[in-house]
């Protein structure tokens, strides 16, 4: 297996068992015929359904690879990972549902599945070898795209935290116009060591650059059917407010509430305040817009996952109930208010145990100390607000300033309409 470097090339040699049929010929062409199959098998899935797509690809992988278990590990916005698709053996403990913080897999580490898409560690038990290098070489050789480079002491140990000996790790990779991103991981683990021949690794590349051009789609396609609830949201909104005053948007269904994913929303509106769901109280809400006015004086908005965070004094008395925040400023004395609760809420912890005995040793963190890190750190953090949340927050918030603009010209216009009526009676009588 051959990879070029900046001084040559590096040449990895397998062991090549003979009775092992995926290394002939026919072995390899059949490798290649079980991914067209797999791929086909991906193609003919529903579309608009990212869950089963996932949830097919981990069966197909754990089929041409025979891995006890396989996931597919999503990462999200803020880089943490999620395990959302799992097959395994009956008797593991599963892991499907499981939040791990981004420091579980390094930025240099999942660079390098950018470059190198299928990582396998035959045994993490295996001591490592020393290269033997050429004295005409300056620099130590760059194994970082080598088959053979042995796992970091730190993985090594993660691994057999989880009771893991092999792994094959696939890199599930995503591209823009102009961008490329890793969207997140397939990985196998097995109990026992495990060497995955080369032609059915190749294989599980091939099926996976299919799935991320799948997955792809799907994601483009689910982006389409948000943005088209949104805008029918916003002509909805808007049609209230021609036919209403301002205060329709929460009165009525559909409702601001509806507008992106929330659990409480709020119309503060000249003094008076009109909430929704799950939302701070009248006094709380005055506490926060003095806050808002105090702090963010200058600013049209704010959005955040973490009052804490955000540095309102107030965040603590909210609880869980309250973490995460988004406001649109209408005017200098009216606001928008959407309201999320703390993240444990929303995320499903699946077969997870949470035992205080369970102690880690210090200077490595297993999945299950991993979990609870986590889970302390979103305890009083919500959701992120994506982009396409905030983009409809904005857009609503330029159609309510006009229509605000336009109910307090009217209120200014009918003191001065009544004026002129003052006026003409005046002369009335005076005739």
């Amino acid at each position: 297996i051959m990879h070029r470097i900046d001084v040559g090339v590096v040449i990895d040699l397998e062991p090549a068992r003979t009775e092992d049929p995926a290394l002939s010929i026919a072995g390899a062409v059949q490798s290649q015929k079980l991914a067209v199959r797999a791929i086909s098998r991906l193609q003919s899935l529903p579309s608009g359904d990212i869950k089963l797509l996932c949830d097919t690809v981990v069966e197909c992988v754990r089929e041409l690879t025979g891995y006890d278990r396989v996931m597919v590990y999503k990462f999200h916005e803020d880089e943490h990972g999620e395990v959302v698709a799992e097959s395994k053996r009956l008797d593991l403990e599963p892991y499907i549902g499981l939040h791990y913080p981004a420091t579980d897999i390094p930025q240099a580490s999942r660079f390098l599945f950018k470059q190198n898409r299928v990582r396998m560690i035959v045994d993490c038990n295996t001591s490592p070898v020393q290269i033997v290098q050429d004295e005409t070489l300056t620099q130590p050789l760059c194994l970082v795209g080598s088959t053979l480079r042995a796992p970091h002491g730190c993985h090594a140990q993660y691994m057999a935290n989880m009771g893991s000996i092999a792994s094959l790790t696939l890199a599930v990779v995503i591209n823009g116009s102009d961008w490329t991103r890793l969207w997140g991981l397939v990985v196998g683990h097995h109990t026992s060591a495990r060497c995955v021949p080369f032609p059915l690794r190749y294989a599980c590349e091939f099926l996976m650059q299919a799935f991320g051009l799948q997955l792809n789609m799907e994601l483009q396609l689910a982006c389409q059917m948000s943005e088209k609830h949104i805008l029918k949201t916003q002509t909805l909104l808007c049609d209230m407010l021609l036919r209403d005053s301002p205060t329709g948007i929460v009165m009525q269904s559909p409702s601001i509430m509806d507008l992106v994913k929330c659990d409480g929303a709020a119309l503060y509106y000249n003094g008076k305040y009109y909430a929704l769901g799950v939302s701070p109280t009248r006094t709380q809400i005055k506490d926060i817009v003095n806050w808002l006015v105090a702090k963010h004086g200058d600013s049209t908005g704010l959005s955040t996952d973490s009052l804490v965070d955000a540095g309102y004094p107030g965040a603590v008395s909210l609880g869980d109930a309250v973490c995460g925040m988004a406001v649109a400023c209408i005017s200098s004395k009216d606001y928008l208010f959407w309201f999320r609760s703390h993240t444990g809420k929303e995320i499903k912890w699946g077969g997870a145990k949470h035992h205080p005995e369970d102690k880690d040793d210090g200077s490595r963190m297993h999945p299950r100390s991993s979990f609870k890190a986590f889970l302390e750190v979103v305890k009083r953090r919500s959701l992120t607000w994506e982009t396409a949340e905030m983009d409809a927050i904005h857009s609503l918030q330029l159609i309510l300033r006009d229509s605000f603009r336009d109910c307090s010209e009217v209120v200014v216009r009918v003191p001065e309409e009544v004026g002129g009526m003052d006026e003409l009676s005046s002369v009335a009588r005076e005739m």
